[in-house]
């Protein structure tokens, strides 16, 4: 049996052993869909130039490097918070090389007590991270309080394809395979198994559609990606900007 618990220590414990091999194994595990998971995201936020962004869960800075650098539109500056210590080194390596040291900075906190003030954010975004959270519905209040009104938030989580052969596929991926190759070359013995079990126990697009609701945002629209292999949330703070 995996354990699922989302006690920060663990789950911040768990990330920083794997951090060296976690790029590489974003990009080979979903074969570069990652990349383009990422850039969707980003679009969502319809970024003019002029934002300051958040991203919550920030892990090496890949979302936060998009969110500057994209062709589509590009924030202004983009604060990346995560509690895991080793990810953000690794972050900050990477953003250091990229030259962006000036536009994407790195603070080390928890989603559900974000270290930052109130109506700080034009927009939030969270790739792939919200699942470990240890308290979901605490961490969409803090979104909303952080953001402006009109702000938007942009979630990618993982999910299960609804078209049965396929869902069966994937499944068997997700949960045997994948487990296997992270195993191999991470080197951590559970990691890539809390992974599907993570996900397997993360709330339906529909009900976490409905937590964001609940929690401060006035309209939430679900994207499904892939098949149904990711889902992207796009939710948006009443008032205008």
């Amino acid at each position: 049996m995996v354990s699922t618990s989302k006690e920060p220590a663990r789950i911040a414990g768990m990330f920083d052993s794997i951090a060296r091999r976690y790029d590489t194994l974003n990009h080979l595990l979903s074969v570069g869909l990652d990349r383009r998971w990422r850039a969707r995201a980003v679009r969502e936020l319809a970024l003019t130039g002029t934002e300051d962004v958040l991203d919550m869960c920030t892990g090496t800075a890949d979302l936060a490097v998009e969110a500057v650098t994209t062709a589509a539109g590009q924030a202004r500056d983009v604060v990346g918070v995560d509690f895991a210590g080793e990810m953000l080194r690794l972050g900050l390596i990477k953003i250091r090389k990229a030259g962006l040291a000036d536009r994407v900075h790195l603070v080390r906190g928890d989603a559900t007590q974000i270290p930052l003030p109130d109506n700080r954010f034009d927009a939030a975004m969270v790739a792939f991270g919200i699942r470990n959270v240890l308290d979901p519905a605490q961490s969409a209040r803090e979104f909303a309080r952080v953001l402006k009104p009109g702000g938007r938030l942009a979630v990618l989580e993982f999910g299960f394809p609804r078209i049965p052969g396929i869902k069966a596929a994937y499944r068997w991926y997700f949960k045997t395979l994948l487990p296997r190759v992270g195993r191999l070359i991470s080197k951590h013995g559970d990691a890539y198994s809390y992974l599907p079990a993570s996900v397997e126990q993360f709330p339906s697009p529909e009900a976490f559609a409905t937590l964001l609701t609940d929690h401060g945002f006035a309209s939430v629209r679900t994207v499904s990606l892939t098949l149904g292999i990711v889902y992207l949330y796009v939710a948006t703070m009443p008032g205008q900007k």
